[in-house]
């Protein structure tokens, strides 16, 4: 062994970790593994990662179950899984909201979302929609234009809170638009019942909680993010289509680890996302309410979280939106 490691040029040290993590990510997972979910249990993104989880499951042999950490914009359920330990059994279901937009509303926060946390694979996306109630005058975008300058204070914006991804998406389309919106927040409240109402008469979202509304014709989509039209709503145009060419929020789930994990473990890890986001039952759900389901590696994923989050980083600045 000693004159191995000497024509190799590795210390004995490095060769046992070398070993040691090759058989481990071999023998992974050998127990459940828990994913950190920021968000409460019963809300549109968790029914999305418990449906993740459950492929996953199948995939890899072992339990994978959802562990809701909710609270503080994310944050808590963020910090949680960047301070786990990095053996590839607790990983954290990013989205646009903790590590894009999050990082660019607090001066401090007890994570670097940049080094505390590896990417392992994006999970889908979910195009944003200009959704509005049926009693608004207009029926796309440059309609709507043209009623919001005629009558400024006739449309009103609803949104979850401020620095919520319902207000920034607004704010981002305000500036794209060259036009300025009239927001309403509603904060922990669903403002859907109120646009359903006639109350408020736009939103910008992901589709998942209106898609039923919007194919009964109780909510009409005006555009959707995306470089072409989306097949569940063929006759829905894009922003580009309607002359708003340069608006383009994404709504994302990604698996990550906690930083320092290993890589063998990470990319085995990528490689069951990719096999997950093959089952043709699960993709059909994500395509129903306007998104799309997939799988990338690592470095892939880490490219895209970087691009993602410096638009929204531009966002942020020109909407002057600080919450802490």
């Amino acid at each position: 062994m000693n004159s191995l490691l000497r024509r190799i040029g590795l210390p004995a040290i490095a060769l046992a970790a070398f070993v040691s993590a090759g058989a481990q990510a071999e023998d992974y997972p050998a127990r459940a593994v828990r994913i950190i979910a920021p968000f409460a249990a019963g809300t549109g993104p968790d029914a999305n990662a418990r449906e993740i989880a459950a492929e996953l499951t199948k995939v890899l042999g072992q339990n994978v179950f959802v562990d809701n950490r909710p609270g503080a914009s994310g944050i808590i359920g963020t910090e949680a899984a960047a301070r786990a330990t990095p053996d590839g059994y607790t990983l954290y279901i990013g989205t646009t909201s903790t590590l894009s937009v999050v990082p660019h509303l607090y001066s401090k926060l007890p994570f670097d979302a940049a080094k505390d946390l590896t990417p392992v694979s994006l999970l889908g996306i979910l195009n944003t929609g200009l959704i509005a109630t049926p009693k608004l005058p207009a029926n796309d975008v440059r309609a709507l234009l043209a009623l919001m300058k005629a009558k400024p204070d006739a449309v009103n914006v609803a949104t979850q809170g401020p620095g919520s991804y319902s207000h920034l998406s607004g704010e981002w389309f305000g500036f794209s638009a060259n036009t300025r919106l009239n927001f309403v927040p509603y904060n922990s409240n669903s403002p859907y019942a109120d646009l359903l109402a006639g109350q408020v008469q736009l939103m910008f979202d992901g589709l998942p909680a209106a898609a039923g509304n919007i194919r009964a014709g109780k909510l009409k989509l005006l555009a959707i993010t995306g470089k072409q039209r989306h097949p569940t709503f063929p006759d829905v145009p894009t922003f580009a289509e309607s002359g708003i060419a340069d608006f383009e929020p994404i709504a994302w789930q990604g698996l990550l680890a906690p930083a320092g994990t290993p890589k063998a473990i990470v990319d085995k890890l990528s490689e069951a996302m990719r096999k997950a986001a093959q089952s043709p039952e699960l993709a059909e759900k994500w395509r129903s309410y306007g998104g799309e389901l997939k799988g990338n590696t690592p470095a892939e994923f880490a490219a895209f979280i970087a691009a993602d989050r410096a638009k929204w980083g531009e966002v942020v600045r020109k909407a002057k939106v600080k919450l802490d």
